[in-house]
């Protein structure tokens, strides 16, 4: 797990359908990055790592029965 930079911000909301200008990208980028050291040191040993569009629909599943 890397810390996101600039660029892939912006390409990963562009594909999202969110145009993310180049200065939103970089705030983005620059206030997430505290998050992504913080938990480097446990990186990949959370099982949201694995799959977090099935964590979600796990966790969806769950609160609708």
């Amino acid at each position: 797990m890397a810390k996101p930079s600039a660029r892939q911000i912006k390409v990963l909301s562009e594909v999202t359908g969110v145009s993310a200008s180049d200065e939103t990208a970089e705030r983005i980028a620059v206030s997430m990055g505290p998050a992504f050291e913080n938990f480097a040191a446990i990186a990949g040993t959370l099982p949201l790592d694995i799959e977090p569009a099935t964590y979600l629909a796990v966790q969806n599943g769950k609160v609708g029965k």
